[in-house]
């Protein structure tokens, strides 16, 4: 892997493992609804000045692809987020990263229902390690085992497995609709734009103005892990192809228990050293990834 790519690699984990830093931030101050309307708008508008900027195409075609972009929206970006947001109101960082680890492994069931495929013995063996380390985690946690943080928890693994059938949709469905990645993001930023605002007319709103650690949160969110971020992941699916790119997901829950250790103090125990790796492990067989493979692809590309 060209040193530019890890480095891209690693600033993109760090990136979506802040971004539960920042859904813990937020999330208490300014509940789920409006938090994740700022950061789907803001992140909208950012790569509208990218589109804008770098003069994409023919833009986003809504009068074809308005329905695909609300779909995709909802079940990538609209219900995970506010999923999240709500359980960053009980959870801390570093659990809600483990957590949202599982997504692939989500991803994997929600594709042999779709494909009606039945699941091999290594995905299966990565499914019981993936949830015998969630077990772990959320049986060992002080957070988790605090009064409803069931709720919380439950959420989380919500969210993970939305981001698993928008996977599974992309793969299947939005391939023929013919719309670009960049084009995917944009639109279903949009697409979730409008999903969350009629939560707004309902939701409770800040009893105060945020302090600037708040808004900062809120910014960086939009901006940088959502706007900034789709743009490092599809520069890596360019130069490394899809399944190298995959290999954010292994590091995205260490950077989300360093932050939250580091900035949040939460605690470091044994439980985290040992559900982590299982969490990792089980989703790393689900996904069939492996360092043999991706360099054996990587020599074929080259051929």
């Amino acid at each position: 892997m060209p040193l530019v790519s890890l480095f891209n690699l690693l600033c993109l984990a760090a990136i979506w493992g802040g971004s539960f830093l920042f859904l813990r931030l937020g999330a208490p101050a300014l509940g789920p609804a409006l938090l994740i309307e700022l950061r789907v708008g803001l992140a909208a508008l950012f790569l509208l000045a990218i589109a804008r900027l770098w003069r994409r195409g023919s833009g986003l075609q809504l009068g074809r692809h308005w329905r695909h972009y609300l779909l995709l929206g909802g079940l990538n970006s609209a219900l995970p987020f506010l999923l999240l947001a709500f359980a960053a109101q009980s959870l801390g960082a570093a659990l809600l990263s483990i957590l949202n680890a599982t997504a692939p492994v989500w991803g994997a069931l929600a594709g042999a229902l779709w494909t009606r495929c039945a699941l091999n013995r290594r995905t299966s063996l990565g499914l019981l390690i993936g949830a015998a380390g969630v077990a772990i985690l959320v049986g060992f946690d002080n957070l988790a085992m605090a009064d409803g943080a069931g709720l919380a928890i439950a959420a989380a693994l919500g969210a993970a497995l939305s981001y698993g059938i928008a996977s599974n949709y992309s793969r299947y469905a939005a391939a023929a609709a013919g719309v670009s990645a960049f084009n995917n993001a944009h639109g279903s930023l949009w697409g979730a734009t409008l999903l969350v605002a009629p939560l707004l007319l309902v939701a409770p709103l800040p009893s105060a103005m945020p302090g600037p650690p708040i808004i900062a949160a809120v910014l960086a969110l939009g901006v940088l892990c959502s706007g900034v971020a789709y743009l490092l992941y599809f520069r890596l699916v360019a130069e490394l192809g899809p399944t190298s790119a995959l290999t954010v997901t292994f590091l995205i829950p260490l950077f989300g228990v360093l932050w939250g250790h580091w900035l949040l103090d939460e605690a470091l125990g044994w439980h985290t050293l040992v559900g982590a790796p299982a969490v990792i492990v089980g989703t790393a067989l689900v996904t069939g990834f492996a360092p043999r493979t991706l360099v054996a692809r990587r020599r074929s590309a080259h051929a």
